[in-house]
């Protein structure tokens, strides 16, 4: 099984790749439970990833960065949105498409 850096890599090839995937993946973004469709397509382009990996690797990531600064006390920095990949690959995908034009 793939982890979700994977994933994350493999989509972002067929992206690049196709437009209507980039779009398609873009479009998720409109739903009311976006991080969860964006899943759903991830997986019928063949690439599976569940709603708690998504999750859980943003707030893995972020507590191991917490914990490797100042030894995790309470004075580490506030890193707003580094804990999402849901959001940062969007962006990634927008400037890709912004690139295109």
């Amino acid at each position: 099984m793939m982890d979700l850096q994977d994933v994350i890599v493999n989509l972002r090839a067929l992206a690049k790749q196709d437009p209507a995937v980039r779009d398609r993946l873009l479009a998720t973004r409109d739903a009311e439970n976006a991080e969860e469709v964006f899943c759903q397509v991830a997986t019928e382009l063949g690439q599976t990833i569940s709603i708690t990996e998504l999750a859980f690797a943003g707030e893995a990531d972020y507590a191991a960065m917490r914990r490797a600064t100042n030894g995790g006390g309470e004075n580490s920095p506030v890193l707003r949105g580094e804990d999402d990949y849901y959001d940062l690959f969007m962006c990634e995908l927008e400037a890709m498409k912004n690139a295109d034009k």
